[in-house]
């Protein structure tokens, strides 16, 4: 009965001891954070300080401009053919597939199942 007692008494002193080991961790984590957030803070102001931000908007739209003005002068200089020449034949290329899937479809009979 007496070993019970002292037992116990370890138990709690260890139960004790791990109870305030874990407030001083908690504390310790709270602080280091505090002081991970306010060096973010700092940080995100010297960034802000050393690279401010500016608006690119116009470089942009000249830069899609420029691009678009020179794609169309190289495809005007590389063009095989005048406009007119390049429609008719797609046009005619058109023409064909459509004459071949017509030729397909009324020579060929599908059976729907019914009688």
């Amino acid at each position: 009965m007496r070993w019970n007692r002292v037992f116990k008494s370890l138990l709690k002193t260890a139960a004790y001891i791990v109870d305030q080991t874990a407030d001083q961790v908690d504390r310790a984590s709270d602080r280091a954070s505090y002081i991970a957030d306010q060096a973010r803070s700092v940080a995100e102001d010297a960034r802000s300080v050393i690279y401010p931000r500016e608006d690119h908007t116009l470089r942009n739209v000249m830069s899609f401009a420029a691009g678009v003005g020179l794609g169309v002068g190289v495809g005007m200089l590389i063009a095989p053919a005048s406009g007119a020449e390049t429609r008719g034949s797609i046009g005619e290329k058109v023409q064909d597939i459509s004459n071949k899937v017509k030729g397909r479809a009324s020579t060929q009979s599908y059976s729907t199942g019914t009688e």
